[in-house]
């Protein structure tokens, strides 16, 4: 399949707008511009409501809306969008024991949307039931508050800790096993947010849990539509972390193909969509609706995560023989063109710290991407002995990911394997991926940072403790583990404390082995393509959660 050259032209000749600044975002919503509905369309939802358990990017957009943690990222455009601010606490913590322990104050008189106050005790279940609920990241992440190895290990009976509270001064500690560079960072993503202390230890699917965000779930059917509507209980306590917001209501709408998508966001009956352009309409929303496109670069990779458990991917040379033969020029051309994506043989993208041009699976090993090598890949494959194994690929059903997965079928036929195909709504597809018990040989996926860090992508895709047998919350998706390269990313993490130009130096180190060892085959690096209808004005795109929906207004 070939790039439209014009669309190609079109989209690489526009500049890449960062989003508003936060200074820009105050200037604005000094102007007002509140009330009206703003109308988001895409192809299926993602999943639970659930802010403790969801990991989707295509939810994370929107549930800083609906919730806070202790603190949070500034609702800004950028790279100003990484920093993290008060939220929940009246200030950033007291940090004391030589980095272990956090001391946060949290402010007195606000609500969740059903009227409850939130309290000192709210916040310690919150933390208590990320465990309870198997969280995909207690065990990369949360296990480093005191106790929660244990919690990994028993949930049922975790008590943990290492969250203490004081309803006198109103205060939170954290007492941490040992220092954390990156804290912080998990305490602002979604999985930190602060839920009332009666909510159920179990995930909630579509059943809103009540938050304390300026927006709240009024309706939710994940085969229809989401309708958000506001909070009658907030008030504002920090433009920054949790700002008013313009639309008085935001309603997303499910089930749209993407081309029906484009239709109807060039018609203004939709504001913005979130699956990607078709090819066959990107030559025309290029030429004719410049002005309402945005074009922004990514911490993120498209992936084949490929089960280090099962047959034939349990063999290291199948595993190479598929990352050498894979032409991903053909799989940029998939997704769009060089204006959208770039080849990758790593796993870090550019610019991510500890980055470092690298690429085993080509012709001429170095920097770049080039070409395959399918001499090698044969070689591969010969040796692993696994020719005529039956592989399905599981993919969503819309594309460009879908289109991956049958180019990928292609790859894999060619070199003897007898593979095929499977779609899955893009509501389950993610989930259905990480459990072990669906036996998922290959799969296509994207990972977008959680916070940029190197161990976002290193140590909870490919971590030992991102691995839970039997869970729709296994991030590690290739269920790899290496006691080695474990250790090592232990450590750079501890290391970036006070040494993070060393610690980077070990991420470095840590991408290149884990490439090596091929328990995921890095397929490109996407830029992020917007189109909004004429409707929409303020278009902010942080570089944490992507467009942010509640700063934006509507006519």
């Amino acid at each position: 399949m070939k790039t439209p050259k014009i669309a190609s032209i079109a989209l690489a000749a526009m500049s890449v707008v960062g989003g508003l600044s936060a200074p820009a975002i105050a200037q604005a919503a000094v102007k007002g511009h509140y009330g009206g509905t703003l109308r988001m369309v895409a192809s299926a939802a993602a999943g639970t409501l659930d802010p403790q358990i969801n990991y989707t990017l295509r939810f994370w957009q929107i549930l800083p809306m609906f919730y806070d943690g202790l603190v949070g990222f500034e609702k800004a455009g950028g790279k100003a969008a990484f920093k993290i601010v008060p939220d929940l606490a009246t200030s950033m913590p007291k940090i004391t024991n030589s980095g272990k322990t956090y001391i946060f104050t949290l402010r007195k008189d606000i609500k969740f949307s059903n009227g409850q106050p939130v309290t000192v005790q709210a916040v310690r279940h919150s933390f208590v039931r990320l465990f309870k609920v198997l969280n995909p990241n207690v065990g990369t992440w949360y296990d480093v508050i005191a106790g929660g190895r244990h919690c990994v290990k028993s949930p049922s009976t975790c008590t943990l800790p290492g969250v203490a509270i004081d309803p006198k001064t109103n205060t939170v500690t954290f007492h941490l096993r040992h220092p954390d560079a990156e804290f912080l960072d998990q305490l602002a993503v979604p999985f930190g947010s602060i839920l009332p202390a009666n909510t159920p230890d179990k995930d909630m699917g579509t059943v809103y849990i009540p938050g304390t965000g300026a927006y709240m779930v009024k309706k939710y059917e994940p085969s229809t539509e989401m309708v958000m509507v506001r909070n009658p209980y907030f008030r504002q306590w920090s433009k920054l972390a949790q700002p008013k917001g313009y639309p008085n209501k935001i309603v997303y709408r499910f089930g749209l193909t993407p081309n029906a998508q484009v239709t109807a966001v060039e018609n203004n009956q939709y504001d913005w969509m979130y699956n990607p352009i078709p090819l066959d309409r990107l030559q025309q929303i290029a030429a004719q609706y410049k002005s309402r496109l945005e074009i922004h670069p990514l911490l993120a990779f498209w992936y084949a995560p490929m089960n280090t458990r099962m047959k034939p991917f349990n063999n290291l040379d199948a595993r190479l023989a598929v990352s050498y033969a894979i032409n991903r020029a053909d799989l940029v051309k998939l997704f769009g063109g060089p204006a959208l994506a770039t080849p990758t043989c790593q796993i870090l993208p550019p610019g991510m710290a500890g980055y470092k041009p690298y690429c085993l699976f080509t012709k001429n090993p170095g920097t770049k991407w080039t070409a395959p090598d399918m001499a090698k890949a044969m070689m591969y494959m010969k040796k692993s002995g696994m020719a005529g194994q039956k592989v399905t690929i599981i993919t969503q059903n819309a594309d460009p990911n879908h289109a991956v997965g049958i180019y990928l079928q292609s790859v894999l036929d060619k070199l003897g394997f007898n593979a095929k195909v499977k779609g899955i709504s893009s509501n389950l597809q993610f989930t259905y991926i990480q459990n072990s018990n669906n036996h998922v040989q290959i799969s296509v996926t994207v990972w977008y940072q959680d916070y940029p860090a190197p161990s976002d992508f290193l140590k909870v895709l490919f971590g030992c403790t991102s691995f839970h047998p039997g869970s729709d919350n296994s991030i590690n998706i290739s269920a790899f583990c290496n006691d080695k390269i474990q250790k090592q990313m232990d450590a750079a993490e501890i290391l970036s404390i006070k040494h993070p130009k060393q610690a980077d130096k070990m991420w470095t180190k840590i991408d290149q082995q884990i490439t090596d060892l091929a328990p995921a085959a890095p397929l490109f690096n996407p830029k992020h393509v917007d189109f909004v209808s004429a409707r929409l004005h303020h278009f902010v795109f942080s570089g944490q959660t992507y467009f942010v929906p509640d700063l934006a207004w509507v006519h």
